[in-house]
């Protein structure tokens, strides 16, 4: 069983329109287009069986995956030769030049694999970085989006699920302000992957010098006890700022709490134990839930599936 988020039920009935535009053409990547100011979207499905399928990135690209399965082979690195398994709910942001080669192993003509892709054009990503700067400094470290790897596979929160289905309803209606709320839209989901970005280039940075500044020091402390409850009093006399402080250091850094930032760590650091093949039950317990339904839910409610369902899929 795969896990799968019906498109249909994903979409307002607004936009399911769009399925008399999605008349398949061809049967591997039919793709399906909508070009708007400094970005286009499309939509990508797959109706039979296919590998190595290339992908190359003009512009930066953001693929949300909508149903079904891929698996993601990146050049130059240790995944090249197994891939990453991609599924409904993660996403996976391409810089540009970056090329990916694709297999699509479950799909069918009754159960297609499909992809959501948002190119955005480099002048577009450069502006909304520009001023971003001053509260997310720590993005020249991390060199934009210049990346060692040309592929970023992250798992996209509830709320980026939800702008992807605003965009799209955006991009094929007629509405008369369109190009003003595209474009609003489209900065909404750059600052999310900048965001994203920086949180991850802390995260990584953390191991190497965890003692760099607070909020580094914040994020360590973080991470490495992600099986017990976060003591918000503990952790600001570790690193040394009051409550108030870290709280808006967090959300103008990366956008929620530290308590939020800890569920996120905890579910994807169990999403990974269980493509490992671990016992869910085990899982839940391991990581500081309080009982295995309560980590179900949790699972649920950031992954769009069942931790079953997620396991089944991989």
């Amino acid at each position: 069983m795969i896990c799968t988020l019906n498109f249909q039920e994903a979409l307002p009935i607004a936009v399911q329109n769009i399925s008399q535009l999605r008349t398949p053409r061809v049967l591997i990547e039919n793709k399906t287009s909508f070009s708007g100011p400094d970005s286009e979207v499309s939509i990508y499905d797959t109706y039979k069986a296919a590998s190595r399928v290339r992908l190359d990135a003009g512009e930066l690209l953001f693929c949300g995956m909508v149903t079904g399965r891929k698996i993601m082979h990146t050049s130059g690195t240790d995944s090249m030769a197994e891939g990453q398994v991609f599924l409904p709910h993660e996403s996976f942001v391409m810089a540009p030049g970056g090329i990916v080669e694709i297999d699509f192993p479950d799909a069918t003509p009754g159960t297609p694999t499909t992809c959501l892709t948002v190119e955005i054009s480099k002048e577009k990503v450069n502006r909304i970085n520009d001023r971003l700067n001053d509260s997310l400094p720590m993005l020249e470290l991390a060199d934009q989006w210049q990346m060692r790897a040309p592929v970023l596979h992250t798992h996209h929160s509830t709320e980026t699920q939800r702008l992807l289905t605003r965009l799209t309803k955006l991009f094929i209606e007629n509405h008369p302000d369109r190009n003003i709320l595209i474009d609003l839209n489209i900065s909404e989901l750059i600052i999310r992957m900048l965001r994203h970005k920086t949180r991850d280039f802390l995260l990584a940075y953390c191991s190497n010098d965890p003692e760099a500044n607070s909020l580094i020091a914040a994020l360590d402390w973080i991470n490495s006890t992600l099986s017990k409850p976060l003591e918000i009093d503990h952790l600001c006399r570790h690193v040394g700022m009051s409550r108030s402080r870290l709280y808006v250091e967090f959300k103008e850094k990366f956008g929620c709490s530290p308590v939020e930032l800890q569920q996120q760590l905890r579910l994807k650091q169990a999403a990974e134990r269980i493509k490992k093949g671990e016992a869910i039950t085990a899982i839940s317990y391991d990581l500081g839930f309080s009982t295995p339904s309560h980590f179900c839910y949790r699972f649920k409610n950031f992954f769009g599936c069942t931790a079953s369902e997620y396991k089944a899929g991989v």
